[in-house]
């Protein structure tokens, strides 16, 4: 027994240095995870337990739930295996709007000819009109609260030119964020057999996204109402699509403190949402649900189920 704790002692205190000495190799590089961190989430995780499997106590068919802070994942069921992210794509759109619009309060035209193949493919909308000028944090609260798609393709079209050439600019993004087994086709979430991710994935996205205040902020919202235009003189007012399906955002020691919902056919129901317990902040992804929108949101009672049970 001396032996092993000698060696692992050993094998800690090289990891550390190791680790110290990149820091200081790399100081004018982005490092995703301090020294700290790092230690505490790889080094220690020889004395914690593995990730728990989520069954069939929770109705999604794909799930991971992790640590906000170190990243480390607690939960986990199907979450390296392909699935369909539907409106979840959107907080890709919203991160990437964020990052390459330096003025939030542009004005931008919504494009005339997105309607048609949206109102085709019946998707949801968050009342913006052709032709509209709407400031660009409108667009980005009517993208995420109302997961309006108007506002959406209008963001990407703002950004890249086009939707195709921000679909690569999403792509060149998800590779940037190690999210190796994802692949974007819209800024939308329409279905598409080639638009695809995994939760483990989506987490990695979420985790990063969170950490630039402006999305964290309408990430959080549950409200929010946009400035005038000449067509909507009062503004339009928004509502979160996951705060409005649920009951109560309580659970035993904590809430769910934000959220993006998600549903498409082939998607099922899905969130991607944050909770503080214990004064610790969680992220949990989850696709696959039966159901939608007309049906008991199974997205939302998985989220209350994994959150309110016990969290290291």
């Amino acid at each position: 027994m001396k032996k092993r704790r000698r060696g692992r002692g050993c094998l800690i205190t090289i990891i550390i240095v190791a680790v110290l000495a990149y820091g200081l190799i790399h100081t004018k590089g982005e490092i995703l995870t301090t020294a700290k961190d790092f230690i505490q989430n790889r080094i220690l995780t020889i004395f914690e337990k593995p990730a728990v499997t989520f069954g069939d106590e929770i109705k999604s068919t794909h799930a991971v739930l992790m640590d906000l802070r170190t990243g480390r994942v607690i939960g986990k069921k199907n979450s390296d295996q392909k699935t369909y992210p539907a409106s979840l794509t959107k907080m890709m759109t919203a991160i990437l709007a964020i990052e390459n619009l330096s003025d939030l309060n542009e004005k931008v035209t919504v494009p005339e000819n997105i309607y048609k193949e949206l109102k085709s493919e019946d998707a949801s909308m968050a009342g913006f009109l052709p032709g509209e000028k709407v400031g660009v944090i409108d667009l980005l609260y009517g993208t995420m609260l109302p997961s309006g798609a108007d506002a959406a393709e209008s963001l990407a079209i703002r950004v890249s030119g086009s939707e195709d050439k921000f679909a690569d600019l999403m792509n060149q993004k998800a590779k940037e964020l190690g999210m190796n087994d994802t692949h974007f086709t819209n800024a939308v979430g329409l279905h598409n057999d080639k638009h695809y991710t995994t939760a483990n994935d989506l987490a990695k996205l979420l985790r990063y996204a969170l950490k630039n205040d402006t999305f964290r902020k309408i990430f959080t919202a549950r409200e929010y109402t946009t400035s005038k235009t000449d067509k909507h003189p009062k503004g339009i007012t928004f509502s979160s699509t996951m705060f409005a399906g649920m009951s109560t955002s309580d659970f035993q020691g904590g809430k769910i403190i934000g959220g993006k919902t998600g549903y498409t056919e082939n998607a099922g129901l899905c969130l991607a949402s944050l909770a503080e317990k214990n004064g610790k902040d969680y992220i949990l992804i989850t696709t696959g649900a039966p159901g939608s929108h007309e049906t008991e949101q199974f997205n939302i009672t998985d989220a209350l189920y994994v959150y309110g049970n016990d969290l290291p």
